[in-house]
């Protein structure tokens, strides 16, 4: 199974991605900003979803379509 970023590159656990659009994070009043680089992501059993640790929130999950590989 190939999990790939909005630009089509393909991702693997432990890689550093950046968010590539503004987004809210449901349940909190946090807003993770364009440009925010994740570090250390780790694939899910959806190809279209990782998992991450960003400073603020714990145990996020995000869609690789607002993603690209830093």
């Amino acid at each position: 199974m190939d999990v790939k970023d909005a630009n089509g590159a393909i991702l693997k656990d432990g890689d550093n991605v950046t968010l590539i659009k503004d987004l809210k994070v449901k349940g909190t009043s946090v807003t993770l900003k364009r440009g925010t680089l994740v570090k250390g992501i780790r694939l899910t059993d959806d190809p279209e979803e990782i998992d991450c640790k960003v400073e603020k929130v714990k145990g996020l999950v995000l869609r690789t379509e607002f993603v690209k590989k830093a």
